[in-house]
């Protein structure tokens, strides 16, 4: 089987899922659980935390692994997680975990940010920022910046190299990185690398791959319009560069970017676009897209061949960013 199971308008393509992607989907079709849209937020989190291990790879053993706090604006301790392979004095990733800004944590970024870890040598620090519809926008983009604002000022007390400095995220946290590279530019903070993994950047959902996605798989159009619903306070946050980066006035002179991408997934055609952006101002883009898989797949390294590529390439290039 290598077609899509999902509904498409009439006359519309849509590239093939690969067969081990195709077998995926269809197992999550017959489990019959409902889509996260139909449900509170607060089952939506559960239900997604519940799900989020069930085909990542085994989670690696790491010679570090300590919780902490980090100060918000407002006083708030915000929960993190350092990540490391070693105990030596080690470069960064700062990394936001996606859910919609409504959904995830720490934990449900566990494994993939000890993998990210261990593959490339360096220390993750994994930030749990707050979430909607609790905190509505910017509540995410000012923790997310307080956070990496932390770490690079402050790092060095935690034993990291901030003179080597990456930030990360994928989906909503991919959406947080790229906010996070514009305002370190701006605050003149070394970064070496915003590491953005099928992220959020337009305004609204208007793409040709939105409207080839819309029914999915996974991530629909439905599910979109619940997250955003959940985080957005008027519709004039979503004209607001800090809910899409693709707005932002000026983005030269932010760091280097590794975009990866997946091919079967509504945001890609803002990737891309992200991508084209960042080159236009003459800023350094590594993009890759990962043939027949779809949103959520960085997280599917035991069934999906392609996880564990995309997982590999990101930690190639942390390292080649971050060594000395």
């Amino acid at each position: 089987m290598n077609k899509t199971l999902a509904a498409v308008a009439p006359g519309t393509w849509q590239p093939p899922l690969t067969a081990k992607m195709a077998s995926v989907v269809e197992r999550m079709a017959r489990a019959g659980h409902p889509s996260l849209d139909q449900l509170t937020p607060e089952e939506a989190k559960a239900s997604y935390e519940k799900g989020a291990g069930v085909l990542e790879v085994p989670k690696p053993d790491l010679a570090r692994i300590e919780d902490f706090s980090i100060a918000a604006r407002d006083g708030f301790e915000m929960p993190a997680r350092l990540y490391a392979p070693s105990l030596a004095k080690l470069p960064v990733l700062v990394y936001f975990h996606g859910g919609g800004f409504t959904v995830g944590n720490i934990r449900t970024h566990d494994t993939l940010c000890r993998v990210l870890s261990l593959k490339s040598g360096c220390a993750v620090v994994s930030v749990d920022y707050r979430l909607a519809p609790a905190h509505k926008f910017p509540t995410a983009s000012d923790d997310a910046w307080d956070a990496f604002a932390f770490i690079a000022n402050e790092g060095a007390r935690l034993g990291l190299d901030t003179s080597r400095l990456a930030v990360g995220g994928d989906s909503a946290g991919g959406t947080l990185a790229a906010v996070c590279a514009i305002l370190a530019r701006d605050a003149g903070l070394p970064l070496a690398l915003q590491m953005l993994i099928y992220p959020g950047t337009a305004a609204h959902q208007d793409t040709a791959s939105h409207q080839r996605f819309a029914n999915g798989p996974l991530l629909t159009k439905a599910l979109i319009d619940y997250f955003f619903g959940q985080y957005v306070r008027t519709p004039a946050d979503r004209d607001d560069w800090r809910f899409a980066p693709l707005l932002a006035d000026d983005v030269e002179g932010v760091a280097p970017a590794w975009i990866g991408l997946a091919e079967c997934d509504p945001v890609v055609d803002e990737g891309i676009a992200y991508a084209d952006k960042l080159r236009a101002a003459g800023v350094a883009v590594d993009l890759e897209i990962y043939r027949g898989v779809i949103h959520e797949f960085l997280k599917m390294g035991r069934a999906i061949p392609e996880a564990l590529q995309a997982q590999d390439d990101a930690a190639r290039a942390l390292k080649e960013a971050l060594k000395p």
